[in-house]
């Protein structure tokens, strides 16, 4: 599939020249009849790795529901980055797509971003720290908004603090020893206001790699926000199931969530 740098010339930020220095975005047309919405994976992996079962995969099966998706290769901790890269990286992507948008006939009130873990983190952060973009910039895509209108989160990474936080991804994002500051900033679940984008949250109660009470405390607080949302929690199942294998299945989380995004408009 194709694929291209999010901005021209070297990343802000950049610590080289390789690819793991260069952020991009990789195009998966609708393989059905198109809906005119499209969404943004970001793959999970710690912030420390992209696995490909939670990108190349979700997007081939968005596209099957025609869906124009895009894989975001994000900046990650091991290779030297910290927040705000990853932000920054997935501010742009939102951007890049909803420019795209309006030059391919898609709708740019419909682009949707979706994560799972680490990537779920991501979504999470976006979709509560997001800007209407600089109307004055150079760059028609800064003019942008870097809101997405829908987010996906699969067994999120959702808070930094104490006693539910996944320690490998916080390091990753943040460093060893993060500042009290950094910690409260990057706790999703401290960030959420009405005006966060609408979400839909799965977890299963058997995660031990994130706890589930990182998807509870994400829908509370969305909750208590008034922001809609929905989710959907399964008894059993491992982290980083993503849509599945004959050998070990993933919980209906896939049918659960094509009824949320047709109910927001996502699908025909």
């Amino acid at each position: 599939m194709p694929s291209f740098p999010l901005w021209p010339g070297r990343a802000p930020g950049a610590l080289g020249d390789q690819p793991q220095d260069r952020p991009t975005l990789t195009s998966y047309p609708p393989t059905a009849k198109s809906t005119g919405a499209s969404v943004i994976v970001f793959p999970g992996g710690g912030y420390g790795m992209l696995a490909p079962h939670e990108g190349e995969t979700y997007a081939h099966w968005l596209a099957a529901q025609g869906i124009h998706a895009w894989v975001l290769q994000y900046r990650l901790g091991t290779h030297g980055y910290r927040h705000p890269i990853m932000l920054n990286d997935a501010a742009r992507a939102v951007r890049t797509v909803r420019h795209l948008a309006r030059q391919t006939g898609l709708d740019p009130a419909r682009i949707g971003v979706m994560g799972s873990s680490a990537g779920g983190h991501l979504v999470a952060t976006i979709i509560t720290q997001f800007d209407a973009g600089q109307a004055d910039a150079a760059d028609p895509v800064d003019q942008e908004s870097s809101q997405p209108d829908a987010g996906i989160l699969c067994y999120p990474v959702i808070t930094m603090k104490t006693p539910h936080v996944h320690l490998g991804s916080r390091e990753n994002l943040l460093g060893a020893t993060p500042s009290p500051d950094s910690i409260e900033a990057l706790s999703a679940e401290l960030q959420v206001k009405p005006s966060t984008s609408p979400a839909f949250i799965w977890h299963t109660v058997a995660d031990n790699a994130v706890p589930v009470e990182n998807a509870l405390i994400f829908a509370d607080a969305l909750r208590r926000a008034g922001v809609p949302f929905a989710l959907s929690l399964y008894e059993t199942g491992v982290h980083g199931l993503g849509l599945g294998t004959a050998e070990q299945p993933a919980p209906p989380w896939a049918a659960d969530c094509l009824f949320w995004l047709r109910g927001r408009g996502f699908l025909g």
